[in-house]
């Protein structure tokens, strides 16, 4: 029995803190005119909803003169959407006279973008840093026409464009375009002085490309924050190329040399070839004048003319060969 009557007793205050909790979130509702019956109180709770946060977000809408209807709140919720930050957005976007429905808040906050925040950087304009500092990268260098190189800053002022939220490029995808841009307008440019005469020329390039076009945000203004001259890099260019032609002429020139070394050797080669086919025709006299005798063709006596002729020729060139170097002494 006194466990029954305990049950009964935890079961009655279980009951009251409920019915005081969603009182309270009733009480506070009537106050504020934006009455919501205890029954879909109750119902909320049972779909999982927070009652309070729907309270809440209705009772905001209606102080700022917005008429949201329960229903679509749960249903944001329940969806996963943030239902107080879609209020906020929609009572500043219509407080700043800008063109926005729940729906489309609803569509973008489920997207994942801040609505809060865009629809504040579409009543107050952004300033974002070309290149953006977190990357390592304080300036965007590019090389104009005669090879010298400039670094350039940019400040780029945005303001969000609430229709292409959905489905637009984020503002990272705008500093890149507009670090390509200044690639571009000063890689374009004949001279680095007219650069840094007129970096407005780069400003006015960059903004006509159109570069916020596919983005969710609008480019107001592109203005040049600074210009440094860098190095000349035309002429690192063509020192680097000269040092190569210098390489490659070496190489061909060692090339020659090998070439020719290789044509002295076989040249080298056939003189000694020569050489020994004279040898071996030297060698075949004594067999062809032993055939001679053997054959009767050749006899004593023209054997020994032969070397006198022979000794005389050797006299001769003893005698030249004495008289050349009396002459060179």
């Amino acid at each position: 029995m006194k466990f029954l009557v305990g049950l009964i007793v935890l079961a009655a205050i279980i009951f009251g803190s409920m019915f005081l909790y969603f009182l309270k979130i009733w009480i506070r509702a009537l106050a504020a005119r934006a009455h919501v019956s205890i029954v879909n109180l109750v119902g909320m709770k049972l779909r999982g909803i927070n009652p309070s946060i729907i309270v809440d977000a209705r009772i905001m809408s209606l102080k700022a003169g917005l008429e949201m209807e329960t229903n679509d709140l749960e249903a944001h919720y329940l969806a996963g959407g943030k239902v107080n930050k879609v209020v906020r957005a929609l009572i500043a976007a219509d407080k700043a006279n800008i063109a926005l429905d729940f729906k489309k808040a609803c569509a973008i906050d489920l997207a994942g973008r801040d609505i809060e925040q865009a629809v504040a950087t579409s009543v107050n304009p952004r300033v974002i840093d070309t290149p953006v500092q977190k990357t390592g990268t304080e300036t965007v260098a590019a090389v104009a026409m005669d090879g010298i190189q400039l670094k350039a800053k940019a400040r780029v002022t945005i303001r969000a464009n609430i229709e292409r939220l959905v489905g637009g490029a984020t503002d990272e995808t705008i500093i890149a375009r507009v670090g390509e841009g200044i690639v571009t307008s000063i890689g374009s440019s004949e001279t680095y002085k007219k650069v840094l005469e007129n970096p407005d020329l780069i400003s006015q390039k960059v903004l006509a490309r159109g570069l916020d076009s596919g983005t969710a945000f609008e480019i107001l203004s592109i203005d040049i924050a600074d210009v440094d001259v860098g190095d000349n890099i035309g002429a690192k260019l063509q020192a680097k190329q000269a040092q190569t032609d210098l390489q490659i002429a070496r190489a061909r020139a060692e090339e020659r040399a090998a070439m020719a070394r290789a044509l002295e050797q076989e040249m080298t080669a056939r003189v000694q070839e020569m050489q020994a086919k004279v040898v071996e025709a030297q060698a075949e006299v004594p067999r062809a004048m032993a055939q001679a005798f053997r054959e009767g063709k050749l006899g004593i006596m023209d054997y020994y003319k032969f070397q006198n002729i022979q000794a005389d020729t050797t006299m001769r060139k003893s005698i030249s060969g004495s008289e050349k170097e009396q002459k060179k002494e």
